[in-house]
């Protein structure tokens, strides 16, 4: 267990730790408990959520458990970090939702079996607090003045932070002493943004115990091009498949940029890390067989392997001719035959796909030369598509730039 850290800082991912002499030498003398709290204010995670899950697995192969924490209770009230505005609030009913369709998710990296970790929710512990007597213990070891020294409350005073968001260090520290005194929790992880919120927990556990603890933090992965990671132009890249299919899933991770590569195979995978390197090395054409494996191991851990399998398989039959017949991951939908008798217009077709959201974004993908059907570009925004131009399957397929795919199918 000595190396625990080690991996972590070979992989990329740690940037700040509140003693990692302190924290190397404790996870060296056997198993510890640490915990990564799980924002449950949608009903889905995103690719963005993902760096401290893949820390969460690392640690647990060391021999460390795992403790995530829905912070059903914190959700009510919104944590500020990272925000420019004030969260809305949402029900107790809707984060509990939430928080039940998002443990299944968390599952798919972290090994729940045999106790090997354990999945925990902070409304069971904050929900019934007595506010006065929370002030009075737990308040009183807070400085207003030391807490917006934090860069997460001093940029949110530019735009107004309000008292409610003010609690949610108090409690998320809470968490940590709660979890420290009930499960022995000796680290919480998190992102950098989180930091602030790590090290108040941190200190409130010295002044009300004495018990040492620590804390982690990974650095907010972004693109090679600056945007933020598990972004798209049509919004995040959801892990719950109704929100965002397997094949497109998988086809965001096989068009990332040549400069991610290695990067994304060392944070999203369990490949070995000599095996990543060899494979950053590669370059041009070489390269792409890089990211069809990052792409590859990326959606049979969050889809399992048949979708990987048949993501996989779609998008080379998207690519070759005559392939039609693997073409079964690729998102589609039916229409009736007689609406493609009369014809449709190019735009509304796209506009009905996931490939355009609206007619005008239609027509811009039209006039810069991004639409192609049944591999015919089309640069007419007038142009109207009829059954003729269907295939020999009863099929369009339609594609938006290079590689976003979808298909529509006359019935």
């Amino acid at each position: 267990m000595a190396d625990t850290l080690t991996v972590l800082r070979e992989r990329g991912f740690i940037q700040q730790c509140t003693d990692e002499k302190g924290l190397e030498t404790a996870l060296a003398s056997g198993p510890n408990s640490f915990y990564v709290g799980v924002d449950p204010t949608g009903i889905s995670l995103h690719v963005g959520h993902m760096v401290p899950l893949f820390a969460m697995a690392h640690l647990q192969r060391a021999g460390h458990k795992p403790l995530a924490v829905v912070g059903g209770g914190t959700a009510l009230i919104g944590d500020p970090s990272g925000k420019t505005e004030m969260r809305k609030i949402q029900s107790v009913e809707t984060i509990q939702k939430n928080a039940e369709a998002i443990k299944k998710q968390i599952g798919r990296i972290v090994d729940f079996s045999d106790g090997k970790a354990k999945l925990l929710n902070n409304y069971d512990w904050l929900a019934n607090l007595n506010y006065i007597e929370f002030l009075r213990d737990i308040g009183r070891h807070f400085s207003v003045n030391r807490m917006l020294t934090f860069e997460s409350y001093k940029k949110r005073l530019e735009t107004g932070l309000s008292f409610i968001e003010f609690n949610y260090q108090l409690l998320q520290s809470y968490d940590f002493y709660v979890l420290n005194r009930d499960e022995k929790c000796l680290f919480q992880i998190g992102g950098d943004d989180q930091w602030g919120n790590i090290v108040a927990g941190v200190e409130l556990i010295r002044r009300m115990s004495g018990n040492e603890v620590f804390g982690l933090t990974f650095p907010l992965v972004t693109r090679s091009d600056g945007k933020k990671m598990g972004k798209t132009e049509k919004g995040a890249v959801f892990l719950d498949p109704n929100l965002f299919p397997p094949f497109e899933y998988y086809q965001y991770w096989r068009n990332i940029a040549d400069a991610d590569v290695e990067k994304f195979l060392m944070l999203f995978t369990f490949l070995p890390v000599e095996e990543v390197r060899k494979l950053g090395r590669l370059e041009g054409s070489d390269l792409n067989r890089a990211k069809e494996i990052l792409a590859y191991e990326q959606t049979k851990l969050i889809h399992g392997k048949d979708e990987a399998d048949k993501a996989r398989d779609a998008a080379k039959s998207a690519f070759s001719v005559g392939g039609a017949s693997d073409r079964g991951a690729i998102p589609f939908i039916e229409l009736p035959n007689e609406d493609l008798e009369e014809g449709i217009g190019i735009l509304e077709l796209f506009a009905m796909t996931t490939l355009c959201s609206s007619r005008s974004e239609a027509r811009r993908l039209v006039q810069q030369g991004g639409a192609v059907i049944n591999d015919v570009k089309i640069d007419d925004i007038e142009a109207i598509v009829t059954n003729k131009q269907l295939d020999d399957d009863g099929e369009l397929l339609l594609r938006a730039g290079k590689k976003r795919f979808f298909r529509v199918i006359a019935k």
